[in-house]
């Protein structure tokens, strides 16, 4: 399977990243509640930075009730989306619920500053809380090119299935890592966040990357409380920042250097197992 591939800047190329954390509490099913409030947060973000993530199903908080509350990809939430990104100059992601011939995807939607997005299906979905009778998988991986870094797009629980997300060297192929930052975006519980955090930081160790995973706070409609733990991880699994509880925006700066370093010093790829994803 070969990921599909969103270039930022076509040939233009620095050695920093500027990422933008948003977590949060959400407004349960109420899209307009949501945007206002993520649409103030967004214009309040002082730093300088490139990328801003929300959490999973930002619009309407983690519900089981596509049948009433998706979108197709020319309503209302897309359009913000790509108002907000031309708007700030950024790019912007999260998932959101779409239909798509008839079938409810929890997908994630990339938003560049022009306008133009890509997209990821979530692949693995929820089933102790039902999420595979409500959604259809996703087949392909998302893997966007923003200034010369790759980054690699995923959805809350695709965080437990290390396989998915796995650096793919191919002898004779490629001998450079498929991508450098993992972001996941998330409505992870509070009662499973030891497993957050360590399987964050365990992707970031085993895939010589930085990752970030931006998480919810508050409870849901479900009375399922979430307790944020957003974070970003370098390539050696050291914490650069963990929002806790907090409702909190956070800009940090990814150093390629720094990536390049531990991966030259490092060169695990030479003794890993190769292999390919048939997501089929």
């Amino acid at each position: 399977m070969q990921p599909e591939t969103i270039n930022r800047f076509a040939g233009f190329f620095m050695s920093s990243l500027s990422i933008t954390t948003i977590q949060t509490n959400l407004h349960w099913e109420d899209k307009t509640a949501n945007l206002a409030m993520l649409e103030e947060k967004i214009n309040s973000i002082e730093a300088r930075t490139e990328i801003v993530v929300l959490p999973e199903m930002f619009n309407t908080g983690f519900s089981m009730h596509p049948e009433r509350l998706a979108e197709t990809m020319e309503g209302s939430t897309i359009a913000w989306m790509q108002r907000m990104a031309m708007g700030k100059k950024i790019i912007l992601t999260g998932s959101v619920i779409i239909e798509e011939n008839g079938n409810y995807f929890n997908r994630l939607i990339w938003m560049l500053p022009d306008g133009r997005y890509g997209s990821y299906d979530k692949r693995h979905r929820f089933g102790y809380a039902g999420e595979d009778q409500q959604f259809s998988p996703g087949n392909k991986r998302l893997i966007a090119s923003v200034k010369g870094w790759k980054i690699n797009l995923q959805i809350c629980y695709d965080l437990r299935f290390p396989v998915w997300v796995r650096q793919q060297i191919i002898p004779g192929v490629s001998t450079d890592p498929e991508y450098d930052v993992i972001i996941y975006v998330a409505n992870w519980p509070q009662r499973r966040n030891h497993a957050w955090k360590t399987l964050l930081t365990a992707r970031a160790i085993e895939n010589q990357c930085y990752v970030a995973g931006v998480n919810r706070i508050g409870n849901d409609g479900n009375g399922i409380y979430h307790s944020g733990d957003s974070m970003i991880i370098d390539p050696l699994g050291e914490i650069i920042y963990n929002a806790g509880e907090k409702d909190e925006s956070h800009t940090a700066v990814l150093q390629k250097e720094h990536l390049t370093s531990v991966r030259s010093s490092f060169p695990f790829w030479n003794d890993a197992d190769h292999f390919l994803i048939d997501p089929q």
